[in-house]
């Protein structure tokens, strides 16, 4: 069975969320479907999209476990981007978080070093 996940962040200032998230991603959008969305394809079948929807921006919480966390941060850092937080659990597993200028949380996380 194929499962494709699109997860959506409500943005309020479109073209400011479209550049953050160039930023953080590394990479501009796979495809926009028209003017008001941005979508990056994160893994096949995989994707994350921003949509101008300033009446729901700001409330998104998304975590996007992946296997190269330090380097991810260390490009965001090149970037112009820095951590809102970052964590580490019990188990060794860390998250690190970035808030976009709505206030949505991206949050990265990876395995015990």
């Amino acid at each position: 069975m194929a499962v494709d996940l699109f997860a959506g962040i409500p943005v309020s200032d479109y073209g400011a969320a479209l550049t953050w998230y160039e930023r953080l991603l590394g990479t501009p959008p796979a495809f926009l479907p028209n003017d008001t969305e941005a979508v990056w394809e994160l893994a096949e079948h995989r994707f994350v999209y921003i949509e101008r929807l300033p009446e729901h921006a700001g409330h998104a919480m998304h975590t996007i476990f992946v296997d190269d966390l330090d380097t991810r941060v260390a490009a965001a850092a090149e970037r112009g981007l820095e951590p809102a937080r970052q964590e580490t659990y019990e188990n060794g597993v860390r998250k690190i978080t970035y808030v976009d200028p709505d206030g949505n949380e991206i949050g990265f996380g990876g395995s015990p070093r």
